[in-house]
């Protein structure tokens, strides 16, 4: 049986692949399951070996691709701590904050003919968590809107305002209050571990949201 080992592959580009197809499917869902847009705009799909709800509204999609495209080389350089869906209500106040947090676990050695299978099989199921995600959190107020933040490491932070990976899609910093949700609870989804990628999902849900 074949092994790849860390010299053997871009380790970062790898799993920032993998991640990002990942997110851009995970986002769509959750705007979904969040009912932040008509289920109108939306059509099933198949990712994962599962159904999965996508946008079918061009500008929306646009904005998340744009926005992983800017992430990727931050997750490949392993720079990225977390990446946040953040729900806000009409007022701009955050009602829930989808948290993906990111960690690369040592690569060692591992089988490339089970890799990316086992790898699926673990995104599958955080798909399917978030598919049924509304079960444990509370109805939003109606009019919301989202936007995405990345939380980057200290040395990533000080070069952020020299990479603008897209032409008038600039890094900006965040509003406090996108960061920060005063009388939350912390509901945790799902976590996986795989041989080049760990990461944790949690929802971070306001107490009071209406």
């Amino acid at each position: 049986m074949a092994t790849l080992t860390r010299q053997d592959l871009n380790f970062g580009q790898v799993a920032a692949d993998i991640l990002c197809e990942f997110l851009e499917v995970a986002i769509h869902l959750i705007l979904y399951v969040r009912e932040i847009y008509p289920s109108g705009i939306f059509q099933k799909r198949k990712k994962y070996s599962v159904p999965v709800q996508m946008s079918c509204h061009p500008e929306l999609n646009q904005y998340i691709q744009d926005t992983l495209h800017c992430v990727k080389p931050l997750i490949e350089k392993n720079e990225a701590e977390k990446v946040v869906v953040v729900i806000m209500d009409k007022e701009h106040h955050p009602v829930e904050r989808f948290v993906f947090e990111i960690s690369p676990p040592p690569l060692l050695s591992i089988s490339s003919e089970t890799l990316l299978s086992h790898v699926e099989q673990l995104l599958r199921a955080m798909i399917l968590k978030i598919s049924v995600c509304d079960a444990v959190l509370d109805n939003n107020p109606p009019g919301c809107t989202f936007t995405v933040l990345v939380h980057t490491r200290e040395a990533a932070t000080r070069n952020m305002e020299k990479v603008q990976v897209i032409k008038d899609f600039p890094w900006i910093v965040a509003d406090e209050q996108d960061v920060h949700m005063e009388e939350a609870k912390l509901i945790p989804l799902k976590t996986m571990t795989s041989d080049i990628l760990k990461m944790q999902l949690y929802v971070e849900e306001r107490t009071q949201k209406t």
